[in-house]
């Protein structure tokens, strides 16, 4: 698997694609493989599952098993899914630039959870911030 570093760099080339339809794909198998991370490092094998037509909510579902603090990143898969839905349906709207942008963002958010998360195993049991993070430094 490739680095989360590799993967961020491609999050910000997609942050800036001019076609809205292929930046929302790519940075939704972006925020796939960063869960397929998540799980391959748990020791199972990353699901093909969809849940509300998205893989990326089945990859979620089968990360938080037996992880209750893992449901801190929930939200923002969904709305990793919901940007994705907006920049497809709507990708010439005068809106697709900062909804694109939003998209980027929750996918590094979802990135930099993720591996905190693999450092700090309590990382997201009060918030999906990485106050545990902080307080350790």
């Amino acid at each position: 698997m490739r680095s989360v570093d590799a993967m961020l760099l491609d999050v910000d080339a997609a942050a800036v694609q001019h076609d809205a339809t292929f930046a929302a794909g790519k940075l939704l198998a972006l925020a796939e493989e960063v869960l397929e991370h998540w799980i391959a490092a748990r020791g199972e094998i990353p699901t093909s599952e969809r849940r509300e037509q998205f893989r990326l909510l089945g990859l979620h579902h089968q990360g938080a098993r037996g992880v209750p603090s893992f449901n801190a990143c929930r939200e923002t898969c969904r709305e990793i899914a919901y940007h994705h839905n907006l920049l497809c349906l709507e990708p010439a709207s005068e809106q697709a630039i900062g909804r694109q942008r939003m998209m980027a963002m929750l996918v590094r958010h979802l990135a930099l959870f993720v591996t905190g998360k693999m450092q700090v195993e309590g990382l997201g049991e009060f918030c999906c911030a990485s106050r545990p993070l902080r307080l350790e430094s």
